[in-house]
């Protein structure tokens, strides 16, 4: 872990990203950071078979048009690797591009690596599939390509001074329906992918990786919640409103909705090892119809405001920049109206909502105060339901914070630790 680049800016953090290498007692990446995930406006990630530069330069002007700091990526796998042994070059210098597009308009940028799954869409290269398919998570071969392309594509994008880091791929349990695997062959597909994409990359810059809510709710869930806390240079989370039926069972306006997020950076911070290993809420946002468009302004400010509560918070990143245009077929419903900017690039009153907060954090961030209780979580792999929606724990802890406690989360094996409580600030375990 490169301890230095999670320390918090006292001045607050800042409008955009440095243009010019940080001294080595400066923060390169100083807390607490506000951006989108990328999604294009033309053609969604399929832009990727006709890459535009100018169309993607607009695009992120819009996004820094809104104060935000940063944008996250991703190509798709199989345009970048289309043979087990072949990485296109020409691939990877679209994605460098894109890269050096968002510096020249103020972004900073994470960049995932393997897809993998986007927006209910799954994207496999053909050498996994049909006659040659390999389960992408056991498979030697295929972990070993996996790594190949992440090690390219770090040392393709390694000593671009806006560049934040690399991720494995967005939400890659979502293809363990497809590829089953057992919590220890996830592990050792994990900690492959992510010496490979360091080796690659080189000393800077983040090396993470995520993965969808089923890690924190789902009992027996390959992907645990261990893996997503303690493995890779920060934790990020997920937290969807329509996971576990979060909107559906309490309402969109509910505090249970409201403050999703912030419990879920809670959690999170429960099972790292490291009491100060920061969370970055990487995906969150506003799909109708759980959340109905004239309650997204609201949602997404209150969102952001409850989590900018959390200490350790890295940053929060919207999902996503742009609606999927409906000229584009069979996605489910919500993916047509989740970006901050319709299909047409105009911004929704969301946009203006999110802008309005950020600048407002910017002009006098919080300080977090410790969270001196916290409520003891006792579960097994086979229970992890309990800390979702509708689970026994989730509801305790949405009670108490709608009492006024702030309350943090203490796994069981923990509750009597003197010195982990005291690194956390908790002086009393309910």
């Amino acid at each position: 872990m490169v301890i230095d680049t999670f320390a918090q800016d006292k001045s607050g953090p800042r409008a955009g990203p440095r243009s010019d290498r940080a001294e080595p007692e400066e923060d390169p990446i100083p807390t607490l950071r506000f951006g989108v995930n990328y999604t294009p406006r033309h053609g969604w990630f399929h832009a990727w078979h006709d890459f535009d530069p100018a169309r993607t330069r607009e695009d992120l002007a819009q996004i820094a048009g809104l104060g935000l700091d940063h944008v996250r990526v991703f190509h798709l796998w199989p345009l970048l690797q289309p043979n087990r042994t072949l990485i296109r070059g020409a691939a990877v210098d679209q994605l460098v591009q894109l890269v050096d597009l968002a510096a020249e308009a103020g972004l900073d940028v994470m960049v995932d690596g393997v897809q993998g799954h986007l927006s209910s869409f799954d994207f496999y290269p053909e050498w996994t599939r049909s006659w040659h398919h390999r389960n992408v998570f056991t498979d030697p071969e295929a972990v070993a390509a996996q790594a190949d392309l992440l090690r390219t594509l770090g040392r393709a994008l390694a000593g671009r001074p806006n560049l934040i880091g690399l991720q494995l791929g967005n939400e890659l349990n979502n293809l363990v329906e497809h590829n089953p695997a057992t919590a220890d062959e996830v592990d050792h597909y994990l900690d492959s992918l992510l010496a490979a994409a360091r080796a690659g990359l080189g000393p800077s810059g983040l090396v993470t990786h995520s993965a969808y809510d089923a890690a924190w709710y789902g009992d027996d869930h390959p992907f645990t919640p261990q893996a997503s806390a303690r493995k890779g240079d920060l934790t990020t989370v997920h937290p969807w409103v329509f996971s576990g039926g979060c909107a559906q069972l309490y309402g969109p306006r509910s505090p249970q909705v409201l403050h999703l997020a912030e419990y879920g950076t809670e959690l999170a911070k429960a099972y790292a090892e490291d009491p100060s290993r920061p969370v970055w809420i990487q995906e969150t946002g506003a799909p109708e119809p759980h959340v109905p468009a004239a309650d997204a302004p609201h949602f997404a400010r209150e969102t952001i405001l409850n989590a900018s509560g959390c200490q350790g918070l890295w940053g929060v990143t919207w999902w996503c920049s742009h609606d999927v245009d409906r000229s584009l077929s069979d996605f489910p419903e919500l993916e047509y109206t989740l970006g901050l900017f319709d299909a047409q690039g105009r911004p929704k009153p969301i946009a203006e909502a999110v802008a309005a907060t950020v600048a407002e954090l910017r002009a006098g961030p919080p300080l977090p105060e410790p969270r001196e209780t916290a409520l003891v979580l006792d579960c097994t792999p086979s229970t992890r339901s309990v800390s979702g929606p509708g689970g026994a724990y989730f509801e305790e802890w949405m009670r108490l914070r709608q009492q006024g406690t702030r309350p943090a989360v203490v796994l069981a094996e923990r509750a009597q630790d003197a010195g982990y409580l005291a690194a956390r600030g908790i002086e009393k375990v309910v």
